[in-house]
């Protein structure tokens, strides 16, 4: 990481060295050593740090609260009746969603083809009209 933000620093227009401690992704459920973690990449010159697997309101807090960088978090993972109003009032400065949209896709083309194996089709009257998707990705009006 020091090396890392040294080269960053030294570039005309520096990049947001975002650092992760991914210790919960991979069976590390230990929030103290994921806090240790964000510290020592904050120490090193982190801008913005991100501990994947947070799943609690209260997980989030003490990871906010532990350092003085934005915190980014992911919702796909984290319990989803987290409100952004929730995460703003304990100071979370930056939210993703990962994969969350596209493995939403999929469930549902999922459950089409499985409709459609067993012989039926009632996932077309879920789908989004013609002219839904025309307003949704038309160019924004000049």
């Amino acid at each position: 990481m020091h090396a890392a933000v040294e080269v960053a620093r030294g570039l005309p227009i520096p990049p947001v060295l975002t650092a992760r401690a991914e210790n919960l992704l991979y069976g590390v459920a230990d929030l103290d050593d994921t806090i240790r973690r964000l510290q020592a990449f904050e120490a090193a010159g982190a801008d913005v740090l991100y501990a994947p697997g947070l799943r609690t309101l209260d997980e989030i807090r003490a990871v906010v609260s532990s350092v003085g960088r934005p915190v980014n978090v992911v919702m796909g993972f984290a319990d989803p009746s987290i409100t952004l109003e929730q995460l703003a009032e304990i100071g979370v400065r930056r939210v993703s969603i990962g994969g969350a949209l596209s493995r939403l896709a999929l469930r549902s083309f999922l459950d089409g083809a499985r409709q459609m194996r067993a012989g039926r089709f009632g996932f077309v009257a879920e789908m989004a009209s013609i002219s839904e998707l025309h307003k949704a990705f038309a160019p924004p009006p000049e």
